[in-house]
């Protein structure tokens, strides 16, 4: 079943700040992250544990972080685009933080997460990002880390086709129409 996004204002004449926007952005994230996660269950891939789910969803949320960074270059100034993405990615921490401690326990979640998100950011930045979206590389990349997750053992040795072939591109393809939805 495909997901449902709601990414349009309810009352559409009234000016958005950048941080409201990055804080809708943000639980779309979490949503096309967690769907994404649930999609590799759905085709038989295997998680060891809940906190290798989490893991996932992250991955995915620092992918979605560096297509709205390159979404909004050129769209924005530096100002307005610092804002929007540090807003974008204050919120997810938010998310992360309270998933996971619902999930694992106490303890500092959201932490880790900024520190693969800046970890991440150097290496999605040499992959090619044009107006047809993520380049081969950028999808391989996300999937790479993915694949690094849950293993290579015989039941997830093909997790890294199933997210730069499918699961990556949808993520892609759903989080750029909510993007543009609510900007309009």
């Amino acid at each position: 079943m495909a997901l449902r996004i709601k990414s349009h204002w309810q009352d559409a004449e009234r000016e958005r700040s950048l941080p409201e926007i990055a804080s809708a952005l943000a639980y779309i994230a979490w949503r096309i992250a967690m769907d994404k996660a649930i999609n590799l269950h759905c085709e038989r891939f295997v998680y060891a544990s809940d906190e290798q789910r989490l893991a996932v969803i992250r991955e995915y949320l620092v992918f979605l972080i560096q297509v709205a960074d390159r979404l909004s270059h050129g769209e924005f100034d530096d100002q307005d685009r610092r804002i929007l993405i540090t807003e974008f990615a204050r919120n997810l921490f938010a998310h992360v933080q309270d998933n996971s401690q619902d999930l694992l326990g106490p303890g500092d979640h959201g932490g880790p997460f900024i520190a693969l998100l800046n970890e991440r950011s150097g290496e999605y930045a040499e992959f090619q990002f044009t107006d047809d979206g993520p380049s081969y590389a950028f999808l391989r990349h996300l999937g790479f880390e993915i694949q690094s997750l849950m293993g290579a053992g015989e039941e997830n040795r093909w997790v890294i086709d199933q997210v730069m072939d499918k699961d990556g591109w949808e993520a892609y393809k759903t989080f750029v129409k909510a993007y543009r939805n609510l900007f309009d």
